[in-house]
């Protein structure tokens, strides 16, 4: 049986910093030593700040990847990704060391662990350990089946030989997740995940490789570890034998949402740097915030978080909610967010001018997040792998689901609504025949055919839904595999834009209790709606814009209060 779970407290205390903001303090205080300036030293050096290390072992940040069930706090995917948007917000490399790596290379465990495994896996994250997650090769990168890494039963023991290497965390880590091949028979029965307990692993049997400098997230320990006739228990195989690519395909769905989530707290930063600058900065007896160029560009990235929030959010919801349909939803979050993120980065760098290659003063954190979102974006998965899987499962959404499904239920958007807790063994390894989703923006065409701006965009959006269903019926058997041509990729890419405003729709409709009176109106629909369909080539439905100058306003608003330009918009520090 499962209990609910619930955020009360997510728009009582707005006035508050959330604990990681408070606790980091104020970034931008030159005396801060947890703020930009001690973070860009650090980096400079490639070394993570050692203050912010112990501040994060001070709030006991290892209990938030723990279930609640085995003394942690992990609870609800979309309260942790808030969580973690602090440590994005002021350096990517801690946040993937000390975050991301932590998350990757727990959820299988908690997934299918035996319960000796997660009991000392929860131990040692309580105490402030680190798990590491070596599932690539080097050699072939994201297509872990081909993984050239061997587990061998011998008597009773499982012998470990092969090499990992740029995986993060890999020398400071207590404990690994080893992806390993157990078969050489083709198909998904081929491998096994490994647990590995470092402290009673022979040393002698374990060459540690040299890390890997990147040149983003400088700070991150990228190293690999080379294992020769390693000897372990066979009890320290996570799951049955050969089922680890199943595990992995349920488990990648918590990482897939929670990550572009939490690293919206890096562009949210961007788009402060950046607006900060466009009210300072005069130009022609005006401030660059007055330029129309200027002001589009600040509009359409604070646009841009939003629209990445919704969808990340509601995908979130989805693993607690909809456990059985995320498969597709995961995969298209972790492709489109990251996608939203760099074009708005790219951006905001034209506005910034030459100082967003500055890698010190007021505008280094620019660069530094500029150059850490594209690493942050590929942890575990890049966007062409997530929409590989995908590919496969718009044939069968489209012939059985689109256009007939009813919406997703009003909990899925509530932002401040009750969530059953997560069980990670009813997420499927595909998204079966329903796709609701899809539904909500179906439902929503009907409910907004009236509103002269909202019908017409949600009208071009089902058409686009139409004409998408027509192409993924029609497409060629090999193009609804992996090995896919351009023409299935670019449809992956397209329902996952047509997912965001479903997203977005549904976050507007059912939640009338916000306090902030800006989302409970339309003008940023509309204008949200109006980019992502651009986004698929629609013409501009007109008055789809009359909604700038009030979102621009909220922009300057939120930033001059020093408040959060996601869904939430609490108070920083």
């Amino acid at each position: 049986m499962t209990t609910a779970t619930t955020t009360p407290a997510l728009y009582a205390d707005l006035d508050t910093p959330a604990p990681l903001e408070a606790l980091f303090g104020d970034p931008d205080y030159r005396d801060n030593p947890l703020g930009f300036e001690a973070f860009l030293n650090a980096d400079e050096r490639g070394d993570l700040l050692q203050a912010g290390e112990r501040a994060l072992d001070a709030y006991g940040l290892g209990a938030e990847f723990v279930p609640r069930r085995l003394g942690g706090r992990l609870d609800r995917t979309d309260r942790l990704a808030r969580v973690l948007r602090p440590l994005f917000r002021r350096d990517g490399a801690l946040a993937l060391g000390h975050g991301a790596s932590n998350l990757v290379g727990s959820v299988n465990v908690w997934s299918e662990g035996s319960a000796q495994q997660q009991d000392w896996l929860a131990r040692v994250l309580l105490a402030n350990g680190r798990i590491a997650a070596a599932y690539t090769d080097l050699t072939t990168g994201n297509d872990v089946t081909r993984t050239a890494f061997r587990a061998e039963v011998r008597r009773d023991e499982l012998v470990l030989n092969g090499r990992k290497e740029i995986i993060n965390n890999l020398a400071r880590a207590e404990a690994v997740t080893v992806l390993a091949r157990t078969s050489e028979e083709p198909g998904s029965r081929s491998h096994s995940m490994v647990l590995v307990d470092m402290a009673t692993a022979p040393r002698e049997r374990l060459r540690f490789l040299p890390r890997y400098r990147t040149s983003g997230v400088r700070s991150m320990y990228l190293g690999g570890l080379e294992f020769r006739d390693c000897p372990l228990p066979v009890t320290a195989v996570a799951g049955g034998m050969g089922e680890a690519m199943e595990t992995i395909l349920r488990a990648f769905q918590i990482t897939r949402a929670v990550l572009p989530a939490a690293a919206l707290g890096a562009v949210d930063q961007q788009l402060r740097t950046v607006t900060d600058f466009a009210l300072g900065r005069r130009l022609y007896h005006r401030t660059v915030a007055d330029l129309p160029h200027a002001r589009s560009v600040l509009t359409g990235a604070f646009l841009d978080l939003l629209v990445a929030d919704c969808f990340t959010t509601t995908v979130c919801r989805a693993l607690h909610l909809l456990p059985e349909r995320t498969s597709v939803y995961a995969a298209s979050v972790k492709h489109l967010a990251p996608t939203l993120y760099r074009e708005s980065v790219d951006r905001l760098a034209v506005v910034l001018g030459a100082r967003s290659f500055l890698r010190e003063g007021p505008y280094g954190i620019f660069q530094k997040h500029a150059r850490d979102l594209p690493v942050a974006s590929l942890v575990h998965a890049g966007g062409t792998v997530c929409q590989a899987t995908v590919i496969p499962q718009l044939p069968r959404l489209a012939r059985q689901s689109w256009l007939s499904d009813g919406p997703a239920p009003a909990a899925l958007f509530h932002l401040a609504g009750e969530l059953p807790e997560l069980d990670l063994g009813r997420l499927g390894v595909t998204a079966g025949r329903e796709d609701p989703l899809i539904g909500t923006l179906v439902d929503a065409v009907a409910r907004l055919a009236a509103e002269p701006v909202l019908g017409p965009l949600c009208a071009q959006l089902l058409d686009e839904l139409r004409e998408l269903r027509r192409a993924c019926l029609e497409l060629a058997p090999r193009d609804r595999t992996p090995l896919a041509g351009p023409v299935s990729f670019r449809l992956a890419e397209r329902y996952g834009v047509l997912l965001a405003a479903a997203s977005c729709l549904g976050v507007w409709l059912h939640n009338p209790d916000h306090p902030g009176a800006f989302l409970r109106g339309t003008g940023w629909l509309a204008a949200a709606l109006a980019r992502l369909t651009a986004r698929l080539g629609c013409p501009p439905v007109p008055g789809a814009d009359a909604g700038h100058a009030e979102v621009f306003a909220e922009l300057i608003e939120r930033h001059q209060a020093g408040r959060g330009f996601d869904l939430v918009g609490r108070q920083l520090a």
